[in-house]
């Protein structure tokens, strides 16, 4: 059972008026305060589908008590922690602004080549703005599409991600600019709804399409890839969840994002229930084609669940099948060369971190794990070194 305050009343969430309550709040433009701690903690409530729901603000799970549904993992333990305060700040209305490493416009006529977002091998000097993938990274962290729990088995599909991805953007802002207006992430399609769907995204790309003088928009495109076919000159990414529309990358894009994304692609051809999502700033031609400029890749579980590894795989195949909450770490814009939490138990009487240590870590991968444990003693550490043990138990 878990209690708010709304207008200095508290309401628990399992008594018989709370959806009723919760409606009436959305309406109202209330703002719940959790009450896990004292003082509580604001809150705020977001429409998923047609149903209103609590949202924790963002970036402020750390603060709620450890068992409370809103809790996160402290920030340092993924690459969300280089971020914050410089790429990542939360303004005066308790808003996400971002600082971006790419564009979200071009100048002139020509387009120019798409690219692939770099690989990030040595450590980031400079934090202080936020790459596609660390952007991806991001929306699925405040989209809370990172928690698990096997009472959840079969009831995470796409409308889901869908509408947690577009509330996670209305949180954040651009220069001043909601990135919610720049995002587009394709509604669950139905043949029924073929034509109310089509005229939605047409109405979402059409700022592509204004004959302005100057800059021209570009805009960040997010779904799930159905298939990649070889074309003339290139190759055609066909999206899921949007028939009739394709992104085509020329054959050097296309060999530099198999460089770049190769891990990604592979875990994803050798798992039929795994899932490959795209992020993309997309832009048109002069001869009205839309193209891809920036892209980068993310391969997720059956749960919809962010992986980098087989490792990472195997590990999440077994929390998937426990009832207790899983949280999973991301990279962000670590390099591959420092560890981050894969995953985080917060339940437990002292929660727990799990770390897998990949095969051929240096010394400085390891001293860099020691310094992030012995940093919060009040998380317990699981650490699988891969090219030493066997996965190591993890007891309830």
């Amino acid at each position: 059972m878990r209690e708010f305050l709304f207008d200095g009343e508290t309401i628990s969430d399992e008594a018989e008026d709370f959806g009723s309550r919760l409606a009436l709040a959305y309406r109202n433009r209330s703002r719940p305060v959790c009450l896990c701690r004292s003082p509580g903690i604001p809150m705020y409530i977001a429409m998923i589908g047609d149903q209103p729901m609590i949202k924790r603000m963002p970036l402020t799970g750390g603060a709620h008590q450890q068992a409370c549904p809103s809790y996160e993992p402290p920030f340092e333990l993924s690459g969300l922690g280089a971020l914050m305060g410089h790429a990542i700040k939360l303004d005066a209305e308790g808003a996400t602004a971002l600082r971006l490493d790419f564009s979200l416009s071009k100048r002139g006529s020509a387009t120019r080549r798409s690219g692939v977002t770099e690989a990030l091998e040595s450590v980031r000097n400079d934090s202080t703005k936020l790459s596609l993938r660390g952007l991806l990274h991001l929306l699925w962290h405040e989209g809370a599409l990172t928690e698990w729990t096997a009472r959840w088995t079969g009831k995470r599909h796409w409308w889901q991600v869908h509408s947690h991805l577009v509330e996670a953007a209305r949180t954040m802002s651009v220069r001043g600019e909601r990135l919610a207006e720049r995002i587009l992430v394709p509604e669950p399609f139905r043949i029924e709804d073929k034509t109310a769907i089509e005229e939605r995204r047409a109405r979402a790309l059409a700022p592509l399409f204004q004959n302005k003088a100057g800059a021209k928009p570009l805009m960040i495109l997010i779904g799930e890839i159905k298939d990649l076919t070889a074309v003339r000159m290139g190759q055609r990414v066909v999206i899921k969840h949007m028939p009739g529309f394709s992104l085509y990358l020329e054959d050097e894009t296309w060999r530099r994002l198999q460089r770049r994304f190769g891990t990604e692609l592979k875990l994803w051809q050798s798992a039929d229930d795994h899932h490959l999502m795209v992020i993309a700033t997309i832009g048109r031609t002069p001869s009205g084609i839309v193209t891809a400029h920036e892209i980068a890749l993310m391969t997720v579980t059956e749960q919809w669940l962010p992986v980098e590894s087989v490792h990472e795989t195997r590990l999440l195949q077994v929390l998937a099948r426990k009832r207790e909450k899983t949280i999973k770490g991301l990279r962000f814009d670590l390099p591959r060369a420092q560890p981050y939490a894969a995953a985080v138990l917060p339940e437990r009487p002292q929660p727990l971190a799990l770390y897998i240590v990949p095969a051929g870590a240096d010394s400085h991968f390891e001293a860099r794990l020691r310094e992030m444990i012995e940093a919060r003693p009040d998380l317990a550490a699981w650490i699988w070194r891969v090219d030493k043990d066997e996965m190591p138990d993890i007891t309830d």
